[in-house]
């Protein structure tokens, strides 16, 4: 059965086909001419790389923001490049059909957008499901078994989680702090405590690269905040997960609250299989240590948190009894 699983991050966009597995992995950045801002010029990481340094009369944007649609003109350019990055003429003639994952906390408004810009660039037949329940079946679980399942997801724009059993939600809680507030957190405490202004891809990158690091420092370059002058800094990564700790400890307090809606009967299944943690925010080191010490439940990550959320959508177009239960059409 053909078709792309979807996932339109603020962060990145990943798109898979049932046959091919994962065709595309990218940044969700898109660049634009400044007399023409609904049209792609570069999408993904050709346009990633001009964030920061982008020429005069051009601009980067990001048409998802919070895992939603921002500007339905610049969505509807964004969607129709990605579709014609990952298919051929004879395929758009066909019309591919689609189900595309968003965030569980996303509007019936914002849900009919996306839908309405995905028909207009080239999609069929397009579905929506939610994105803590298509990372479960992208990781193994089966998201209509009678049994609970709780599912973290740490995004770019938002920070879920999501009880669900036997295709329906038992408990949900939101919020829009998540992997750009780390970054933010991040760039304003070079400033602040070392004096030195960094562009936003290099926060990005220190970011990302704590997952895996095992050296106790890392090398920073950036501007000097006084002098203008470029200037190297040396951080401990420790230091770095204190400048993060805040942020990371207000996304956790924030879905701790969904556990006073999580039925008594189901808290024996979580405490057996474990929160299933999905996204990029989920890698940083230490996370999933807070979270097991705020929820009192063992947590596990998924094997590919990053690219889960899409595999779960290309799983779902054969599975019609899951986005039956959990779809938006």
């Amino acid at each position: 059965m053909g078709g792309f699983g979807i996932d339109f991050g603020t962060a990145n966009t990943v798109v898979g086909q049932p046959d091919a597995g994962i065709v595309l992995d990218e940044p969700s950045v898109m660049l634009t001419r400044a007399n023409e801002p609904y049209r792609a010029i570069r999408v993904g990481k050709e346009a990633r790389e001009l964030i920061g340094r982008t020429p005069a009369g051009f601009a980067t944007v990001r048409p998802m923001r919070d895992g939603v649609i921002v500007d339905l003109e610049s969505a509807r350019a964004y969607i129709g490049a990605i579709i014609r990055k990952v298919t051929d003429r004879w395929q758009r003639w066909m019309r591919p059909r689609a189900v595309i994952a968003v965030p569980a906390g996303a509007t019936t408004l914002e849900r009919r957008a996306l839908l309405e810009v995905a028909h207009e660039a080239g999609l069929r037949k397009v579905a929506v499901l939610p994105e803590p329940v298509s990372g479960a079946l992208g990781s193994g679980v089966n998201p209509i078994e009678p049994r609970a399942h709780l599912v973290v997801d740490v995004g770019g724009g938002t920070s879920e989680i999501t009880g669900f059993c036997f295709g329906g939600v038992l408990t949900h809680r939101s919020c829009r702090v998540a992997g750009d507030e780390l970054t933010l957190a991040l760039y304003q405490h070079l400033r602040a405590e070392h004096q030195i202004v960094v562009g936003e891809l290099t926060a990005e990158d220190i970011k990302v690269g704590m997952h895996g690091q095992d050296d106790p420092s890392l090398v920073v370059e950036g501007r000097d905040a006084a002098t203008g002058r470029a200037r190297l800094v040396t951080l401990d990564t420790a230091e770095i997960m204190d400048a993060l700790r805040p942020t990371t400890t207000e996304i956790v307090h924030t879905l701790t609250s969904c556990l006073e809606d999580l039925p008594a009967q189901a808290v024996g299944d979580v405490m057996a299989e474990g929160v299933l943690a999905i996204g990029g925010g989920s890698l940083l080191r230490g996370f999933t240590m807070l979270l097991e010490e705020a929820f009192g439940f063992p947590v596990k990550q998924s094997e590919r948190p990053l690219t889960c959320v899409a595999e779960g959508a290309t799983a779902a177009l054969s599975q019609p009894d899951v986005v039956a239960a959990y779809g938006y059409y």
